[in-house]
Order: C-alpha cells, then structure tokens, then sequence
C-alpha cells in the first residue's frame, strides 16, 4: 500500500516537531516538563512510562522512557469543534522524556494539530489554522520554560 503522502518530504515545522535536552535525572526532568508545560498552560490527562511496562511485560531492556499526555482544555475543544469530533483519536498532546545517557534527557513533541492537517483529519482552513498558531505558541511557551529552567 502506498501512502498518501511522502514522509521524506514532510519537514520538522510541517509536524511542529520540538527538542529540548535537559542535563539532570529522569524522574527530574519529568517533573520539570510536567511543570513547563502546566506553567504554559496546559494541564496533564495522562502519564505513563512505556519503558517500565514493556521492561515488565517482554523484558524489553528499555532505558527510562516517559510520556506526559498534555492538554489545553480550550484548544482541545476549539480543535474538536473545528474537525467533527475527530481530532480527539490523537489526543491528548503527548510529550516524551527519554533518557539519552545517565543525566541527560531527550523531551520531544510533535503537533497533533499540524499532523491532523496533514492527513485530513482537520481541515485546512483558516479556523483551523488558527488553532495551529495558538497551540503552537502554547507550545513554544513550554518548550521556552524548559530551557529557562535547564541554563
């Protein structure tokens, strides 16, 4: 089956894709981008350590792996609205913590609302471009927070 789209063509701004790297522990950096990320107004739906239940299940050997699962309440529902109560398969926002190496941390993010345009689950009109914006200056804001906080 061939896909829809090029996936070597698509770019890191077309998925609003965010790096940061934080020198400090796991479980502190999952604090701090917890913290970033509420400070810029989103709130956390859901947690979970992907690498603990796979280490546990298959005894993948995986190194500390986190995903915090944001939301912004007014931007989910402007989202929702805006594409038929579809957008909400890729919710919530998901941001992840791996560990790179003892004391250094990946935190990585792509925007549900950015890929959702891509694949047509959103529309791509100027509402929805909109919500692209706001949401990625939410983002933006976090991402901000982490590396004030990392210096």
């Amino acid at each position: 089956m061939a896909l829809p789209i090029d996936p070597t063509a698509i770019k890191s701004d077309d998925i609003g894709e965010e790096r940061a790297v934080l020198h400090m522990e796991h479980e502190e950096a999952i604090e701090h981008v917890r913290e970033a990320f509420t400070d810029a107004g989103f709130g956390v739906a859901t947690e979970f350590s992907p690498s603990e239940l796979l280490n546990e299940k298959v005894d993948a050997g995986r190194d500390p792996y986190y995903v915090l699962g944001a939301c912004n309440p007014a931007m989910a529902d402007r989202a929702l609205d805006a594409t038929d109560n579809q957008l909400g398969a890729l919710f919530p926002c998901n941001v992840v913590i791996w560990e790179e190496e003892p004391g250094t941390q990946v935190v990585y993010h792509v925007s549900i609302m950015r890929i959702a345009r891509l694949v047509g689950i959103a529309p791509d009109n100027a509402e929805m471009a909109d919500i692209v914006a706001d949401t990625g200056e939410l983002v933006d804001a976090a991402i901000a927070n982490l590396d004030a906080a990392d210096e």
